[in-house]
């Protein structure tokens, strides 16, 4: 239900973001004139600097989701959510020490062509499909969103919404490339904390300041930060966000084309390490603004929940509900703050494009065809635009997904995971070569469960949503003409869940399928991991098969403390067995030869 609509102030600061966004583009386009590589158009002529990259790096994917679904999250389920500044410090660390230095040394435009070059052309065609699937996914999921938003504070069409998402931040990624995306990030990631702390602000004043809230949040068992429950069945516990929120943003940071491509843009390892760190902190200050703006969020309908009450149709839609609520009475701040999600929907569309272009380029048209680095330019652009059309049309798909964080998170779990294996397979176990059968079992097993969580939700007892209440629902007010009753119109997702017959749920149901949806990307990652060594052990050589399993057995019996080469060494225990030395056994002679 639109409760409000925009005013000249509102619409002036939205459409400043968007003239900004598009100036960047052209002023990119500009300046950019004499560079007729697809390289350059794609990889900004691996000129860029650490501080522009790191906010880029936290924009895009710190997108709308962020802006609307994480504090609707936080509304349901508790501030649990802001764990995952834990999991932030694992990600960047491995993303940074494991994962960059093969990326940037290599020096590839497509994270992919890695993949040919450890395994063979085959698995990097598979690998580059999975990606493509997944960002288009995921990227119609993050046009929606904002659409969305509009659609509930202003009453703006839907679909006018999506399309105008779409064709702006094609526009400037298409005309300016990689720099122009970077710069479009910078500006659009201040236009997101701004949209935040306007809204955050103005909720701390009514709420009689930010001590109140917290006594509100704790009341209401929203601060349920150390959660230790070690069932996998939990959606949100410390161990389901450190563990499995790990394994989800590492495949993102560490080996997905969108952000590698902005780290190893930059002129220097140096400057591509510290873009990961100084990204760290970015992430730290959306998570908090994001978490907080959830607790202002019950904290000012704790008595009153707006979607138990019907008055809006989805969580998502209750943060734009909560602008127009308390900030219609200053012009400009609603606008603000859609400007606000807008600006995390276009960081990522345009990543996301420009990576989707990238991967086309060089994984499946360069290998195959003899074209000039200005036609491949051209080609470049091209895509941008086909592949902007593709992600708005998979929007109308993104709208029958349910809840978008959820959604946005188990799409790169069920296919980022068994990619994520298949990288770490490559780069930690140098005699593996069973890359394609450990990604195409680990791409199974997350498929597996994560449609089967589609047709068998978990149960309220398992995923635990928090207590909301509508009996402060009873008032009238005269200026929207709105006559709130204490009995939900619409039924919430959980209370149809939980009237479904429990007796025709199979036995997987409240086992396998009723898994944390953010547990999807580890079972992807290990069984690929797992699957791709037991291929290579069967497939591999004797020497490489015994090299292998002396090396794990070494590195464990070292670590558990009871194997040490060097200790007494002194100690002359017996002769040396010539399969281990160092020198070649036809250098013997039969003489020198032990007996």
């Amino acid at each position: 239900m639109v409760i409000g609509s925009f005013v000249a102030a509102d619409y002036a600061v939205f459409a400043l973001m968007l003239l900004v966004s598009a100036a960047i583009g052209v002023y990119y386009a500009i300046v950019g004139r004499g560079q007729s590589s697809s390289r350059e158009f794609l990889m900004g002529g691996q000129s860029m600097t650490a501080v522009p990259v790191a906010l880029s790096l936290t924009a895009s994917f710190m997108s709308a989701i962020t802006v609307l679904a994480t504090p609707a999250e936080v509304y349901r389920y508790g501030a649990s959510y802001g764990l995952f500044s834990l999991s932030y410090v694992l990600v960047v660390v491995v993303s940074s020490e494991v994962f960059l230095p093969v990326f940037y040394r290599l020096g590839i435009t497509s994270t992919y062509e890695y993949l040919e070059i450890r395994f063979n052309r085959a698995t990097r065609l598979l690998g580059t499909v999975m990606f493509i699937v997944q960002t288009i996914l995921y990227t119609g999921i993050v046009i929606y969103a904002p659409a969305l938003a509009l659609n509930q504070v202003t009453g703006m069409d839907l679909w006018g919404a999506v399309i105008s998402t779409g064709v702006v931040c094609t526009f400037y990624c298409a005309m300016g490339g990689l720099k122009a995306v970077v710069w479009t990030d910078v500006f659009q990631v201040g236009i997101m904390v701004a949209g935040f702390l306007s809204v955050i602000i103005r909720a701390v004043v009514l709420q009689g300041g930010v001590s109140n809230i917290l006594n509100h949040a704790e009341f209401g068992g929203r601060l349920n930060f150390w959660d230790f429950d070690a069932s996998p069945l939990r959606r949100h516990t410390f161990w389901t966000i450190t563990f499995g929120g790990t394994f989800v943003w590492t495949s993102i940071y560490g080996i997905n084309q969108a952000q590698v491509q902005r780290y190893i843009s930059c002129k220097s390892m140096t400057h591509a390490k510290m873009s990961l760190y100084i990204n760290l902190l970015g992430l730290w200050v959306i998570l908090l603004c994001s978490v907080f703006a959830g607790l202002c969020l019950y904290s000012v309908y704790k008595h009153c929940d707006p979607w138990t009450a019907g008055m809006v149709s989805a969580p998502d839609q209750l943060m734009p509900y909560m602008v127009m609520d308390i900030l219609r009475d200053y012009p400009g701040l609603p606008g603000l703050f859609v400007a606000a999600a807008y600006s995390g929907t276009l960081s990522t569309v345009s990543s996301s494009v420009n990576a989707l272009a990238a991967v086309t380029i060089e994984d499946l048209i360069k290998p195959y065809t003899h074209m000039s680095e200005k036609n491949l330019s051209w080609t470049s652009k091209g895509l941008s635009f086909l592949y902007g059309a593709l992600c708005i049309g998979m929007a109308g798909i993104a709208s029958l997904m349910g809840s978008l964080l959820q959604a946005a998170i188990s799409i790169f779990g069920i296919i980022g995971g068994p990619l994520l294996g298949l990288f770490s397979l490559g780069i930690l176990c140098p005699y593996a070569n069973g890359g394609l059968a450990g990604l195409l079992s680990g791409l199974v097993m997350s498929l597996w469960v994560g449609i089967g969580a589609q047709f068998y939700p978990p149960l309220p007892e398992q995923s635990r949503p928090l207590g909301l209440t509508t009996h402060g629902c009873n008032f009238t007010t005269a200026a929207d003409a709105f006559n709130w009753t204490a009995s939900p119109t619409e039924p919430g997702l959980y209370t149809t869940v939980l009237q479904q017959n429990t007796a025709e749920r199979p036995f997987l149901a409240d086992n396998w399928y009723s898994l944390s949806y953010l547990y999807f990307s580890p079972i992807g990652t290990l069984t690929t991991l797992a699957v791709g060594l037991v291929v290579s052990l069967l497939s591999g050589t004797l020497s490489q098969m015994v090299v292998l399993l002396l090396t794990i057995l070494h590195v464990a019996m070292r670590r558990a403390g009871k194997l040490d080469l060097t200790k007494n060494r002194e100690n002359k225990l017996g002769n040396n067995n010539p399969g281990f030395c160092n020198v070649h056994e036809l250098d013997f002679t039969k003489s020198s030869l032990p007996t």
